[in-house]
């Protein structure tokens, strides 16, 4: 197929190149050349700026084209329009945080009522309803050529923030952990090469509408034990409640993969993929994503700003656990 990624140089979008190459497929990206631009030597790369100008790929068509960063609807709409009569199908990949309420697993269907843009809000608060108004330019402009991928968490080898990395790396170096919350509560998250996978198998099928892309929800113990297990540590694992963390001015989030029981995100990492898993979304083991997150990680010398730093846990540890 000849497939278009718009964008394609950091975490999804690489992942997405990495498959569509994988399956011989011919790729196109289309970016600034601001993320590492030396990437992808043997594939095209059409320099310009998509939320100003797309004149660049004026008369190009594609099989499908791979829309990856797109968080305003001015700039889906500018691209949608763009492509409406050059593509067989348009992939817009988007997030969980467009639906309303994040309570209950049922308010996170594909089908339920998504966030509404507020006057006057600001990032980050915007960001799930932006995500929404970009979806429904797509769904309008393309119909049933449109597919749209809604993960969670995602994660895996060059993942830029510090939110899973953090524990494969932590529980590695072992000693005493700060473990957030309760070893009950879930954790789900999804490796963005099954997450690739499932965008790329959409195209070559020919599928449309919309689907969660999420892992299974695990335990965050049993995740944390499958970290100690993959890197063979033997860190202590130390349970603080979240009620205990937040008292002591911690923000849900503050922690890597702490929710921290927020009103409204009881079942934020309980979100149902069963749509996709009917589509064929197949997710590796778990395990598999910490060793190859860990590799990656400790190859590149430990992320520029951590999750929780030594000193902090530390502090943490001594005054709660």
């Amino acid at each position: 197929m000849r497939i278009l990624v718009l964008g394609g140089t950091r975490f999804a979008g690489r992942a997405i190149v990495d498959a569509a190459l994988g399956r011989g497929d011919s790729v196109t990206l289309f970016n600034r050349g601001k993320s590492n631009p030396d990437l992808y030597p043997g594939v095209e790369s059409v320099l310009g700026d998509r939320t100003v100008d797309l004149s660049p790929l004026d008369g190009r068509e594609f099989d499908a084209v791979i829309d990856v960063a797109c968080y305003d609807p001015a700039t889906a709409r500018r691209s949608a329009d763009a492509f409406r009569d050059r593509t067989g199908r348009y992939v817009f990949v988007s997030t969980v945080s467009v639906y309303a309420s994040h309570a209950t697993t049922e308010a996170q269907l594909e089908d339920a009522p998504l966030e509404q843009l507020k006057p006057g809000a600001e990032f980050p608060d915007t960001y799930g309803p932006n995500k929404a108004l970009a979806e429904g330019v797509i769904r309008e402009v393309f119909g049933d050529r449109a597919l749209i991928g809604r993960p969670g968490l995602i994660s895996g080898p060059h993942d830029p923030t510090d939110r899973f990395p953090y524990w494969p790396r932590r529980v590695a170096a072992g000693g005493r952990v700060l473990a957030p919350g309760d070893a009950g509560d879930l954790t789900q998250v999804i490796d963005v090469r099954d997450l690739a996978e499932f965008l790329l198998d959409g195209c070559h099928r020919e599928r449309s509408g919309v689907y969660n892309l999420t892992g299974a929800p695990r335990p965050f113990g049993i995740l944390l034990d499958l970290c100690r297990t993959a890197t063979y540590s033997d860190a202590e694992l130390v349970w603080v409640p979240s009620d205990r963390l937040t008292a002591a001015g911690l923000e849900p989030g503050g922690i890597p993969l702490w929710v921290g029981g927020e009103e409204g995100y009881e079942a934020f990492d309980d979100v149902d993929s069963s749509h996709a898993v009917g589509a064929g979304l197949a997710c590796r083991p778990i395990t598999e994503t910490i060793r190859d997150t860990l590799s990656w990680d400790l190859a590149r010398g430990g992320p520029e700003t951590w999750g929780l730093s030594a000193a902090e846990e530390r502090r943490l540890l001594d005054e709660l656990a």
